[in-house]
């Protein structure tokens, strides 16, 4: 996904303004920026590049679903759906508001299964949250339509996914909230740095303040700002979000460069006929920032994903075996190993996990590899590749 493959003199000269003015904090200090407010920019820039009235940058993607899931008053006691295949972030940002974040399985979009999702309703269901993994996108249509239904908040995780879309609306603009990402091996990067999207002028109000202290950032004198309600820091700097405002006004060059990527290395893998690729939903477009496809069965992911590294194919993820992807591997989730005592509604709430098995995960995280779509390939590059994996995966499927 990694935007940063392409830093050139566009990002230099958007750092090069913030260096010149002398003034980092986002916030502040109108009269030595000379007109620079990168913040700003990139928020204005992002509502127009992502179809939302509200954008509000923060210090990284954990901090925006933290912030956007506060925005919509969802805390102590309170449950979230959200996938068995993420990040773990996801979760992290559900326990430090005291919420318990309730994993299901995902289908063969490697995302949320709607009808998982619609098993795990109870009266403390607050919120469901897709994450959009490797580029693409659950069933929206179908989560939409359960959120109306249980009246319910659908928040967006969108972090690997800037740049796609669903019927026609980017990933991110489509919930009551979406959660961005802009860290050093995101699509668009700001090297660290996250944005909060959404329509709802009370959910971005609430994240404008929440970010920050609780200031209400009226008028021009910091100290004089009232605070409506607690807050913390989470915001981004200056530096940070001159560099996101250079890359994003890239995202379409970038897509570009993935999407014709993606489908030669597509087009050599479609003849094996073991192999099938993740579901896209009907209307949806992914980012291209991952090719992931299913073996016939795990141990033939296994090997296969062996051989691709024994014959230096790299930034191909058998996901089963991560330890930061999959709840296989989630020990401290599981055991709920922290620095400091878990609210008793979160560890109550978490018990299920002591019993509670994804056989319908393991299947598909089992039988997948994703492979990154890297920017810097030349065309030659990915015809080497391209041949390379076909090889490989073709060698592993006859032996076994």
């Amino acid at each position: 996904m990694p935007g940063f493959e392409l830093f050139g003199d566009k990002e230099r000269k958007e750092v090069n303004d913030v260096l010149d003015s002398g003034v980092l904090m986002r916030y502040g200090f109108d009269g030595m920026r000379n007109g620079h407010w990168k913040a700003k920019e990139l928020e204005q820039t992002l509502e127009e590049k992502l179809q939302v009235k509200h954008a509000q940058l923060v210090s990284s993607g954990t901090a925006a679903v933290t912030i956007a899931l506060a925005a919509a008053g969802i805390g102590a006691g309170d449950e979230v759906i959200m996938p068995t295949f993420t990040f773990v972030a996801s979760f992290e940002a559900i326990m430090m508001l005291g919420a318990i974040p309730v994993l299901v399985d995902i289908d063969d979009t490697l995302t949320l299964d709607p009808k998982a999702v619609e098993a795990a309703i109870t009266p403390k269901t607050k919120a469901i949250m897709p994450v959009h993994m490797c580029g693409s996108m659950a069933d929206m249509g179908a989560l939409i339509k359960i959120c109306e239904e249980h009246d319910l908040i659908l928040l967006e995780d969108s972090s690997q996914a800037t740049g796609a879309t669903y019927k026609g609306k980017p990933l991110g603009s489509i919930g009551d909230l979406g959660c961005l990402s802009l860290d050093f091996v995101k699509i668009i990067t700001a090297g660290e740095g996250g944005a909060v999207l959404t329509n709802n002028p009370k959910y971005a109000l609430h994240a404008d303040h929440f970010s920050d202290h609780g200031h209400d950032h009226k008028g021009n004198d910091r100290g004089a700002e009232t605070h409506p309600f607690l807050g913390y820091n989470f915001r981004i700097s200056e530096l940070h979000a001159a560099v996101g405002l250079a890359q994003l006004k890239r995202l379409d060059e970038f897509v570009a460069i993935q999407k014709k990527n993606y489908n030669m290395l597509r087009e050599a893998l479609s003849s094996i006929p073991e192999i099938t690729f993740r579901t896209v939903p009907e209307g949806g477009e992914e980012s291209y920032s991952f090719l992931s496809f299913f073996l016939p069965d795990i141990e033939t992911a296994r090997k296969a994903s062996a051989a691709l590294k024994d014959h230096g194919v790299d930034a191909c993820f058998h996901y089963y075996d991560n330890n930061w992807h999959y709840i296989r591997k989630w020990e401290h989730l599981k055991e709920l190993k922290t620095l400091y005592p878990i609210p008793a509604e979160v560890k109550e709430g978490l018990k299920y996990l002591q019993t509670k098995t994804f056989e319908q995960s393991d299947s598909y995280i089992g039988r997948n590899i994703s492979c990154l779509i890297k920017l810097s390939w030349t065309e030659e590059e990915v015809k080497e590749r391209a041949n390379k994996m076909r090889n490989v995966i073709t060698s592993v499927l006859t032996k076994s």
